[in-house]
């Protein structure tokens, strides 16, 4: 299989190259070639910082558990439960078709696949792309929505459930179809579009949950924002009893339009199954190299990394932060997303916060990197403090938005402990 993939930006569909991917077999292999147009536009940039403004085809080496694919095309790629519904999507229909003895061509769906199954119109950041035939992909059926309404979250909630049962019928993955995310792992979730008319992503609890993740996150977004932290906006709403966090979609404006958008994991140019550790230093360092306001968003990382010790946030993965494009190549902090308080989880960071903290979650080592941050130790512990007041709020805020007294107390550990009782005092 050769194809020639168009890729453009934006909803005005500005060209920007060319994907050209060859699958024989086990070989693959994917390149990108800037369109001449863009790279002689005024406003043209580098989508991601390993694909420098320059002529000719650029090839990505993949690596072992690695997508096929440049970061910047990568971070468009389904996550693991948009992955999950694509499968079982595809084998319900080969099945059928096998059954009507329609199919002659058992090959297993391969990497542009899955990048191409997500709607168009719900793909993460700007990034869009055009198959042989001038279609954008996927493209949407006559008459069918990109994503569904808030009033549909019964039926939604249904799919996902008949999903994780292996229960599922065609018309439950039809709900689920093409409206998956990159930003997020197995969990259920779906895109919809909230009662503003914005772009959402609706969390749902998972049938294996012991506890109320979903308010957990809520929750969790909404002391990151006591906190001073920029956060997502996130908010819970029912569907038949059950809680499901709707998280507003930060990579479109107020009027819908999209925002380029890469993840930490690509502007470290760190692949997806690299097994090597990185820290908070090298995102810091990235910053200052194509940050719009290098300062801000290393005080607001440094600000993140507080908060997130003092919740337990332990999947802080790089591909759990993220950057949109501000202008001519230089990118801001996206807003902190999928936040989770973890009270059964050791208390290891996925980021260290340097070479020489290890993966402990610990406040005296992002205490000991202030001064790389070039944050003086009055106002990191002024910081620290404010953080920790907002924290120390956690049952307040919880029962603000419906959590019982019993569902809170599930989440205790993540709030009590150590290095909670080391924030106050290093601050006073």
């Amino acid at each position: 299989m050769k194809r020639t993939i168009g890729v453009f930006t934006g909803d005005a569909a500005q060209e920007v190259g060319t994907l050209r991917v060859d699958i024989q077999g086990n070989r693959q292999s994917a390149g990108f070639e800037y369109h001449p147009s863009w790279l002689s536009s005024a406003d043209s940039f580098a989508i991601e910082p390993g694909l420098p403004l320059l002529p000719g085809m650029q090839f990505h080496k993949q690596t072992r558990g690695g997508s096929l694919f440049h970061g910047a095309i990568a971070d468009t790629e389904p996550d693991g439960w948009a992955r999950r519904v694509i499968l079982r999507d595809h084998a319900k229909r080969r099945n059928d078709e096998r059954s009507e003895g329609l199919v002659d061509n058992e090959a297993p769906l391969n990497p542009l696949d899955f990048l191409l199954a997500i709607d168009d119109a719900n793909r993460v950041g700007a990034l869009r792309f055009k198959d042989e035939s001038g279609v954008f992909q996927r493209s949407t059926q006559r008459g069918r929505r990109t994503a569904p309404p808030l009033v549909e979250l019964r039926a939604l909630l249904a799919a996902t459930h008949a999903v994780e049962t292996n229960t599922d019928t065609a018309k439950d993955l039809a709900y689920l179809r093409g409206r998956g995310t990159s930003l997020g792992g197995m969990r259920p979730k779906c895109s919809v579009i909230d009662d503003n008319g914005r772009l959402s992503i609706g969390k749902f609890p998972s049938i294996t949950d012991d506890r109320a993740v979903t308010k957990g996150e809520v929750l969790a977004m909404r002391l990151a924002k006591d906190a001073g932290i920029d956060a997502a906006a996130a908010r819970l709403v029912s569907s038949e009893g059950a809680p499901v966090a709707l998280i507003e979609r930060f990579d479109r404006r107020d009027d819908g339009r999209r925002i380029p958008y890469l993840s930490a994991a690509t502007m470290l140019g760190v692949e997806t199954g690299d097994s090597d550790e990185h820290t908070y230093t090298e995102i810091i360092d990235v910053i200052r190299q194509y940050g719009a306001d290098a300062q801000s968003d290393i005080e607001e990382l440094w600000r993140r990394v507080a908060f997130f010790i003092l919740i337990n946030n332990v999947d802080d993965h790089l591909h759990n932060h993220g950057f949109l494009h501000a202008a001519r190549g230089q990118w801001r902090l996206a807003p902190a997303f999928d936040i989770n308080p973890f009270p059964e989880r050791a208390r290891d960071l996925k980021t260290w916060i340097s070479e020489q903290s290890g993966p402990e979650a610990s406040v005296e080592s992002l205490m000991s990197i202030s001064a790389y941050c070039r944050i003086d130790l009055p106002k990191a512990k002024s910081i620290l403090r404010f953080i920790t007041e907002a924290v120390g709020r956690w049952r307040e805020r919880g029962r603000e938005i419906g959590m019982t007294d019993i569902e809170l107390d599930q989440f205790s550990d993540a709030f009590h402990h150590q290095q909670a009782a080391s924030a106050r005092r290093i601050t006073g």
